[in-house]
């Protein structure tokens, strides 16, 4: 063959080549989402936030996990038993896991998990320097450091100190997914970017700042019927910080799903009801469902603390005042376009099961309650009253104005101090602002983890009682229910608690949020929990 016919047929070759690649790669599947908060780590130790933990949860499986309804079911172990005496959990592992093939396998390829994996991966969890789920170990039994112990290949145990009802949801969360000991040793802290799980995903590239890619699981030990999961080839997380962009990337088809009213452009695609407006129903499908998530403004009332004796929102009756100053239904409707819960109940949010308003009554607008109660604080119609300053952040400013305008029309002037989300939570946890606006998302599904930071032993900075709220009745109620296996009697703890912080009003509920997501009529299979959970493994992208 001359060299010109050569070059001809390799021409030829390469462009018949390079069609048929363009034409394979048209036709995978690769959800795309953008994470406008950033991600820190694909380390499951470190599993903290809301950004780390949907990357997570698509590389890394736990014993255990929450379906749709917030129910634990298996993942990892098949089945699982709880001693009579609530101390002992017994799982069963499924001996067809692999972790992801990786070099540092022998042959590349991932190796099965056993139960010594498992132990490893809790062990890790007790070091401080290595994660922050410590604390939520603090019930295992670590004499002798037998508080994990692998019976054989496919028997996990964890012995406990004491019962705690809450621990088997703990377990669903992603800090608790099962690592490989060789990998993290040849990696060590740059495991944060070189992950290796046993997930439906497996880690690709990770252009910090810029793009994020996971690819198949071609080996993943999950069905649905006869298929293997997951359906998608890929998925690709990209990070635009700025809400406009990342929105009109949305619009436009390049990201298949946003969630959050932080980051939809409310006023383009809902109507003032917060329905989806028509000229996008056939575009979107817009999924709200009650989320673990109570927004409030909390008062530091330790009087101990020389900022506290100085300051009248030391007085309950005044807690109280501003708790009836303002109506929470409007401020729904008109500032989150009825985008979550008025918050007139207690402080656990509705999707939790001991939730129940006609129980708890929380606040309703009342300005008449409001004047009675400034007159037996001493400040009738709000005379002699000082300023209060609540701090915030930028994001929550509107919210803080509608607050400060309708409490000033009662005598209560409110000043408001805006401050970096970063600046503010360090202020809090370390007792230094009178009044503030937080927000609580649940960890794990228990109403426990809400009244937690309501428990006197909390306190911060090494706790997470913002407030410094103590009772000795919310204290001997919680210790109960951290013991108490009947559901019934654990739930009737939970709403005496929550009575307790109504009437002590350490706390302004102001609403509970939502889960919201925008996402293409393309996707079919995605689902949400309250939780808030991303889990893409049955999920299924339609290439229009």
């Amino acid at each position: 063959m001359n060299k010109l016919l050569y070059i001809f047929f390799a021409a030829v070759l390469f462009f018949s080549c390079s069609s048929g690649d363009k034409k394979n790669a048209d036709n995978r599947t690769v959800f795309k989402y953008n994470e406008m908060g950033g991600l820190s780590s694909l380390d499951p130790a470190k599993a903290s936030t809301f950004e780390n933990i949907w990357a997570v949860n698509q590389l890394f499986n736990g014993l255990i996990e929450m379906n749709d309804a917030l129910k634990v079911i298996p993942c990892i172990a098949k089945n699982w038993s709880i001693s009579e005496d609530g101390k002992t959990y017994s799982f069963n592992l499924n001996t067809t896991v692999y972790f992801h093939d990786h070099n540092y396998f022998p042959d590349g390829k991932g190796r099965k998990v056993t139960a010594s994996d498992f132990v490893y991966s809790f062990n890790r969890l007790l070091d401080p320097n290595v994660s922050s789920a410590t604390t939520l170990l603090t019930y295992v039994d670590n004499t002798n450091q037998k508080a994990f112990e692998a019976i054989d290949d496919s028997t996990f145990v964890i012995h406990l100190t004491k019962p705690f009802t809450p621990f088997l949801r703990i377990l669903t969360m992603k800090y608790f997914s099962v690592v490989p000991q060789e990998i993290i040793e040849k990696y060590g802290e740059d495991f944060r970017r070189n992950p290796v799980g046993t997930g439906p995903f497996k880690f690709k590239v990770w252009d910090e700042g810029s793009k994020l890619v996971f690819l198949k699981n071609e080996n993943y030990f999950e069905f649905e019927g006869n298929n293997r999961l997951p359906y998608l080839d890929a998925i690709s997380i990209s990070f635009i910080k700025d809400k406009e962009t990342s929105f009109i990337e949305f619009l436009q088809g390049n990201v298949d799903m946003v969630s959050g009213i932080d980051a939809i452009n409310t006023d383009e695609v809902l109507t003032a009801d917060g329905l989806l407006k028509k000229e996008y129903e056939n575009k979107f499908v817009m999924q709200t469902q009650p989320y673990l998530k109570t927004d409030y403004l909390g008062f530091l009332i330790d009087v101990n603390l020389p900022m506290v004796k100085n300051s009248p929102t030391k007085l309950k009756a005044l807690r109280q005042a501003i708790n009836y100053g303002f109506d929470r239904r409007k401020m729904v409707k008109y500032l989150r376009k009825n985008l979550g819960v008025a918050a007139t109940a207690g402080f656990v949010p509705p999707g939790l099961p001991s939730f129940n308003e006609k129980i708890v009554k929380g606040y309703e607008y009342n300005p008449d309650k409001t004047r009675e109660l400034l007159f037996l604080s001493g400040f009738p119609d709000g005379k002699g009253l000082p300023e209060i300053t609540l701090a915030t952040t930028e994001l929550y400013l509107d919210i803080a104005e509608y607050i400060q305008s309708q409490l000033g029309e009662l005598g209560i002037k409110i000043k408001i101090d805006v401050q970096k989300a970063s600046v503010l939570s360090e202020a809090v946890a370390h007792t230094k602002l009178n009044f503030f606006r937080k927000s609580w998302v649940g960890d794990y599904p228990d109403e426990e983890n809400f009244l937690s930071l309501f428990y006197s032993k909390n306190w911060c900075p090494e706790g997470f009682n913002y407030t410094h709220y103590q009772n000795p009745q919310f204290d001997i109620l919680y210790e109960k229910s951290l013991v108490e296996m009947n559901d019934s009697i654990r739930f009737g703890y939970y709403q005496q608690m929550d009575k307790l912080l109504i009437e002590d009003a350490p706390v302004v509920p102001l609403y509970y949020d939502q889960v919201l997501r925008l996402v293409h009529t393309n996707i079919q299979g995605l689902t949400s929990n309250s939780m808030n959970m991303l889990s893409l493994k049955k999920v299924k992208k339609v290439n229009q």
